[in-house]
């Protein structure tokens, strides 16, 4: 038994958005537009208005300006039940003294559906996470994994347009973290099922997205897909937040135009004789990675990280060692400051 994938997957268009809960400007001007069938993250640091934008979305915040376009439809007079969305919250809001099987449940209940339909598709959405033998345990016998797969299961039960994940991730230990992450990407590719994921890790966001909007003090910074905005971030916060960067002012005794950073990524440098290169310094420390090697250089005022492959017999700089370090100029992107 499998649950078909929605007869057609739905675009989100975001447009003129601004939010504010008193004097305070949570959302700024948001405009976005998500593709049907789409794996799309809301990715930035705490408190830079994410999780407010998907509440949004869902229906459970309400903008002073603009419009969210849910397939062409104007969403904003509708409430959250009424927006054929299905939201999987960062607690995961099981309730404690039902089943498996009753949880999924309780939202085609609340729709009143025939008893008939409600348990076919209870069945299949515990089929698709895996949990069929579990339906008559409760959350509290259930790993972290099993609970967030059970809220995501009583979620794609109601058959939605869009899915949307509020960090659901986060209450995981490291190891299930990239487990059921890769189970929620081979989930939504099976549905097609357009799906905003809320995160603050990076990491996540890179590893299951197609694309993402990079947020920060309430503003849209960028959006990409993840190698879009590792090689060509638009402005330091993006080149910052995401994976290491180097930034560099005048300080550092490179040239750099007035009013730029210079920004490379640590791996895109080269360590060198300092006899034969421009720039020069002495390492600050060094860090074994296993494939790599992380080496800090001190260039004028400032501190840049260079990483290089680790080769079995190879000889390692040790710190306070003389180094010249080469940017090739492909790799160096000069930033507003």
């Amino acid at each position: 038994m499998t649950m078909s994938k929605p007869a057609r997957a739905v675009g989100i268009e975001i447009s003129g958005v601004n939010l504010s809960y008193g004097s305070t400007h949570v959302l700024k001007d948001i405009a976005l537009s998500i593709r049907p069938g789409e794996f799309f993250a809301f990715l930035g640091p705490s408190g830079c208005g994410k999780t407010t934008l998907l509440r949004l979305i869902a229906g459970f915040a309400q903008a002073q300006t603009g419009q969210v376009l849910l397939d062409g439809q104007d969403v904003a007079p509708l409430p959250p039940w009424k927006r054929d969305v299905g939201m999987v919250f960062q607690s995961y809001a099981l309730w404690p003294h039902m089943t498996v099987a009753k949880n999924v449940a309780f939202g085609l209940e609340e729709r009143r559906l025939p008893r008939g339909e409600i348990d076919r598709r209870v069945a299949q959405a515990l089929e698709l996470v895996g949990l069929s033998a579990f339906a008559e345990r409760r959350p509290a016998q259930l790993s972290g994994g099993q609970q967030q797969r059970v809220a995501v299961a009583r979620t794609i039960a109601i058959e939605p347009k869009v899915l949307l994940l509020d960090e659901p991730l986060s209450n995981l230990d490291a190891k299930m973290r990239v487990s059921v992450r890769r189970e929620l990407r081979a989930l939504q590719q099976r549905l097609g099922l357009t799906t905003i994921f809320v995160t603050h890790d990076q990491e996540e966001a890179n590893t299951i997205c197609d694309r993402i909007a990079v947020m920060d003090g309430g503003k849209i910074q960028q959006v990409g897909t993840p190698m879009e905005l590792y090689e060509h971030p638009a402005n330091l916060f993006v080149a910052n937040f995401l994976g290491s960067a180097n930034i560099l002012d005048e300080k550092s005794g490179v040239p750099i135009p007035p009013g730029k950073r210079l920004v490379f990524r640590p791996q895109h440098a080269a360590l060198s004789a300092p006899e034969s290169a421009a720039l020069r310094g002495p390492v600050t420390h060094r860090e074994f990675l296993g494939a790599t090697v992380r080496y800090g250089v001190r260039l004028g005022e400032s501190e840049v990280l260079i990483e290089t492959p680790f080769q079995s017999g190879s000889e390692l700089r040790s710190v306070g060692d003389q180094v010249g370090v080469d940017l090739p100029p492909r790799r160096m992107l000069f930033l507003p400051a």
